[in-house]
């Protein structure tokens, strides 16, 4: 079956860094558009970045442009999100995610946690 999982979070301080991975399975991962999301506590869950199928195409948020880079392993069948200069506000559940079918295909998040 179609599945996605995280792994990569955990407890940073400000202006560490983080490699966050979500390992693709059970469907076609190279023809497909993937991307990173977030949700922290309280708040909705919020657009982080995107990748082409390729990889040579990406988009990020302007929150985190600049300081994450999204990137992809075809061959892996995995996407990764580089984490750099990490905030207080960078601090959520991380998803990696597609739309398969006109369905919103996600995983169960990995926790990003940042002190100060």
């Amino acid at each position: 079956q179609v599945q996605l999982v995280e792994s990569g979070g955990g407890l940073v301080q400000v202006g560490a860094s983080l490699r966050l991975s979500c390992a693709a399975s059970g469907f076609s991962f190279s023809t497909y558009v993937m991307a990173w999301f977030r949700q922290a506590p309280g708040q909705e869950r919020e657009y982080v970045a995107a990748i082409t199928v390729g990889g040579a195409g990406t988009h990020y948020a302007d929150s985190v442009k600049g300081r994450f880079t999204i990137s992809r392993n075809n061959a892996k069948n995995t996407l990764y999100l580089q984490m750099n200069s990490l905030k207080i506000e960078d601090a959520a559940v991380y998803y990696c995610g597609t739309k398969i079918g006109g369905a919103t295909i996600r995983g169960q998040g990995t926790q990003v946690s940042v002190s100060s």
